[in-house]
């Protein structure tokens, strides 16, 4: 318990939100424009809340080794990821730890995803089927 899974690094630019909101249906202006997001106090285009989870959910699924394997996921959204528009964009980086492994061969990990160094989840956690 306490091992540190390797961390995992995602890229996020403003492509990736028009494409997530083709595929999700969230057209809300705060994602794509400048003038709208921080007219209402943002810093700039977020990222969509479901989109940074989906990434985390990515890497819990990488580390897992298959999508069925991951029994629980939930997270809570503490801080929005900022996403400039360049072609670089701004990097999600997702860490995890070891919490407990039951005896039932379940893997408890507690998440953190960070952007420019500050965490944009809280309670993060999830469990893992071993395969």
């Amino acid at each position: 318990m306490g091992d540190t899974l390797e961390p995992q690094t995602f890229r996020v630019t403003r492509a990736d939100l028009v494409r997530y909101a083709g595929a999700s249906g969230d057209f809300n202006p705060i994602h794509w424009s400048d003038r709208v997001a921080t007219g209402v106090g943002l810093p700039g285009v977020i990222a969509h809340g479901m989109f940074t989870m989906a990434l985390v959910g990515r890497a819990v699924t990488a580390w897992a080794g298959a999508a069925d394997a991951v029994v629980e996921y939930s997270v809570r959204f503490s801080r929005p990821v900022p996403v400039p528009d360049t072609d670089e964009g701004t990097e999600v980086v997702v860490t995890a730890t070891v919490k407990e492994t039951t005896d039932e061969g379940l893997t408890k990990l507690v998440l953190t995803a960070t952007c420019h160094g500050e965490k944009v989840l809280s309670l993060a956690q999830a469990t893992v089927r071993k395969r």
